[in-house]
Formats: structure tokens, C-alpha cells, sequence
């Protein structure tokens, strides 16, 4: 599969979760003194994350440009990039871990057509530094 079949993919399979595609914000962020470029595809609709209501609605999908340079010395290996793509769906307190994890799952094995015996399903026990995730939704 291609890159632009596979973004394609995605795009759809979340527009057909009740998402709406949103363009790729410019890769100079706006109204963002503390940056540079953008470098993560959450970066540019973090005010809708903190209460800001989106024209769009509560669920987006997109394909956002980034720009990294916090690693640029070791860029030419297999891990380290300066210029990508991240694919991002986004629920604006619409839905959690409930919905996700099962659509995860579905693009991955039915989409995608991996394997589900390849899969490996992990959960972080919490230690001294991070304590354990407890699943919480605001109430009001």
C-alpha cells in the first residue's frame, strides 16, 4: 500500500465513524510564541483540547505536517526525521477509550488486514514515577 492510499484509508475509515477531515494546519504555528514549526499532529488544535469549541465538531480526523528538530543530529537512521506526516483522529470529549479501542482494532485487522495472532496488547502497571492510569471522565 501506498502513503497516500493508506492516509486515504484512514481518513476514511474515521469519516465513517462520524469524523469530519480537517486540512493539515500550516507547518508555522499560529498565535504560538514557544515554537518554531509544528512537530506533533496534536499541536495545532490543543485550544480545542483545553475548551475551545472546533467549527467542525467534537470528532476530527486529519493528515497534519510536522517538523522536528529536537533530534536533528540524529537524523538519517531508520527512527529520526525532520519532515513527516501524522495521522490523527481526535475526539474533542466525544468518546474515549470504549469506542477507540475497538475501532483500533478494526482498522488494524479488518482495514489493514493484519493478522490478529501478530498483535500484542500491553497495559502500563504504573511505577513510583507514573502511577497507574485510572480511566476518569469529568463530570459537568
Amino acid at each position: 500500500m501506498t502513503a497516500p492510499e493508506l492516509k486515504k484509508l484512514f481518513i476514511d475509515f474515521f469519516v465513517s465513524k462520524g469524523h469530519v477531515e480537517i486540512p493539515s494546519a500550516s507547518l508555522l504555528p499560529e498565535n504560538d510564541p514557544t515554537t518554531l514549526f509544528i512537530s506533533a499532529g496534536i499541536q495545532p488544535i490543543v485550544p480545542y483540547f483545553l475548551g475551545k469549541k472546533h467549527p467542525s465538531g467534537a470528532r476530527l480526523v486529519n493528515v497534519q505536517k510536522c517538523v522536528r528538530t529536537v533530534d536533528i543530529d540524529n537524523v538519517g537512521d531508520a527512527y529520526h526525521h525532520t519532515f513527516f506526516e501524522m495521522l490523527g483522529n481526535w475526539s474533542l470529549g466525544d468518546y474515549f477509550k470504549k469506542e477507540m479501542i475497538p475501532w483500533s482494532f478494526e482498522l488494524l485487522t479488518k482495514s489493514l488486514g493484519i493478522d490478529p495472532n501478530l498483535l500484542s496488547v500491553t497495559c502500563f502497571e504504573g511505577d513510583e514515577d507514573a502511577p497507574k492510569d485510572i480511566e476518569r471522565r469529568a463530570v459537568g
